[in-house]
């Protein structure tokens, strides 16, 4: 696939300026730039951090992250740099920042002095915990809002240690959190009236707000989630289990009707009316007793002979991907969830499609990543000619 700049969308109009660095801000804009924003990434001399993540020195996670978007150099701390943001905010709709709080009114960008270059605009302050409470000037990656939620105390098994993700699943849920929250709070400011505000987004709310009433199980039964690996507290059977050829299938019969049509499916229908198994109360009591029989079952066949075997059941199945099997699966080719677009340095890439998909206005790939300070002249061309940004040779 070879990008269409000529696309529009639905938030065409829109200019978002971007100084935030890795992968929440990153997230949000990338939202905001598949659905037709001008997304300007304002970047420091060595560029967006995201860049210098690499695997066998391919910068994977900007050449996804950073489509759609525009670079320009600037750096807040030189007059110049200042001097480019204020002739840039009265020109956009939104800013995402994702400095410690008190960074930007130390460098004379408070939210006030940039409400009054542009009384619509909004704000997006990105942050571990947030531009209050007693945590607000903590540093705050990922990592530590993964452990500090309560994500790491549920996930794992029992007998290893809390487990933190292997991705940026903080980083990742703020940013669609906060490019619902940019949406919202543009609309404020695009009716009749309307005024700009700041979008206080911090790392810990959105995870937290995932894990489930955990708060409120603890409050009202004085129980903590504890470390179950692949099942959950509230249904079973639900887990992962080993076939026949070494792979790995996952199940969840989630709902009375499944249960009873797992074990019809297996050859086990009596299991439905046995007071170890008849209820799900029943069967999280009597867990181990279920996984052993259903593991025993899936355990003799091959993935794929049970894939077929639980389809034809309609009994909920499905394989344990890795990145080449889920580029494979005929529902991911077909639906097209993954597009390889066509790069200069290394061929095609694969990355994900935009999503939500809209009907009428679909997201689209309009540009690649760009090179760090790519867009400066087209950028000061816009805004009167004037250089803006860092003006020396892009490095």
């Amino acid at each position: 696939m070879t990008p269409s700049p000529a696309a529009d969308g639905p938030l065409a109009g829109i200019r978002v300026l971007d100084l935030s660095r890795l992968v929440a801000g990153n997230m949000l804009s990338l939202q905001l730039a598949d659905f037709g924003a001008d997304v300007i990434k304002l970047e420091p001399d060595r560029g967006d951090p995201l860049r210098h993540w690499q695997e066998d020195g391919i910068p994977a996670w900007w050449k996804v992250y950073g489509r759609n978007k525009r670079s320009i150099r600037l750096d807040l701390r030189e007059p110049d740099g200042k001097a480019s943001l204020r002739r840039l905010v009265p020109t956009a709709q939104v800013l995402i920042e994702g400095f410690r709080p008190g960074v930007m009114e130390a460098a004379g960008f408070s939210p006030e002095v940039l409400l009054g270059l542009n009384p619509r605009l909004v704000i997006v302050r990105v942050s571990g915990f947030g531009q209050t409470g007693p945590y607000a000037q903590r540093p705050g990656f990922g990592s530590l809002i993964e452990a500090m939620s309560g994500f790491a105390a549920k996930n794992g098994f029992a007998d290893k240690p809390p487990a933190l993700p292997n991705l940026a699943l903080a980083d990742m849920v703020a940013g669609l959190s906060g490019a619902f929250a940019t949406l919202a709070a543009l609309r404020v400011a695009e009716a009749p009236g309307g005024a700009g505000q700041v979008v206080d987004l911090s790392l810990l709310e959105p995870l937290h707000a995932t894990l489930g009433p955990d708060a409120a199980i603890h409050r009202l039964t004085g129980r903590v989630p504890s470390r179950i690996g692949n099942r959950v507290s509230i249904t079973a059977p639900r887990n992962v289990y080993r076939t026949r050829d070494g792979e790995w299938l996952a199940l969840s019969a989630s709902t009375q009707a499944m249960a009873a049509r797992l074990f019809s499916a297996i050859g086990r229908p009596e299991m439905i009316a046995d007071p170890r198994f008849s209820t799900n109360s029943a069967r999280l009591d009597n867990v181990d007793e279920v996984d052993a029989i259903v593991g025993g079952f899936i355990g003799a066949r091959d993935l794929a002979d049970n894939l077929a075997f639980f389809e034809k059941a309609e009994v909920t199945v499905g394989p344990v991907y890795d990145p080449a099997g889920f580029a494979e699966d005929p529902h991911v080719r077909g639906r097209g969830v993954l597009v390889e677009i066509e790069d200069p340095e290394h061929g095609k890439v694969p990355m994900h499609a935009p999503f939500p998909r809209l009907s009428r206005t679909p997201g689209r790939i309009r540009r690649l990543a760009p090179s760090l300070g790519q867009d400066e002249a087209d950028i000061a061309a816009e805004l009167g000619g004037t250089a803006i940004g860092d003006t020396e040779t892009p490095r």
